[in-house]
């Protein structure tokens, strides 16, 4: 049932894809929000959930929301994907209710 909730609560829609090349250039697709971006760190909504790409010397090279794409370029040291802040807001007040 838990599973349900949180397939429920992810961003619906397309595909996602991750290319990264040579951990310098990233292409990923399925894109449909930046949130946030320095040269560290580029926080986006994906069809898939949260996703997170770090770094140094980060740059959106490329970005087309309409088609859901981002192409960036640097030094790309990970990437890490989160649950929707609903999500986990709602399994907080669930615990704290329990």
């Amino acid at each position: 049932m838990r599973e349900l909730e949180e397939k429920a609560a992810l961003p619906q829609g397309g595909d996602h894809r991750v290319a990264i090349e040579n951990r310098k250039r990233a292409v990923i697709t399925g894109v449909m929000d930046v949130d946030n971006f320095n040269e560290s760190e580029i926080n986006m909504v994906t069809a898939l959930g949260y996703l997170t790409l770090s770094g140094s010397d980060l740059h959106i090279q490329r970005l087309n929301l309409e088609e859901g794409e981002v192409a960036v370029e640097g030094s790309i040291l990970g990437l890490a994907y989160a649950e929707p802040a609903q999500a986990q807001s709602g399994r907080f007040l669930h615990r704290l209710f329990r």
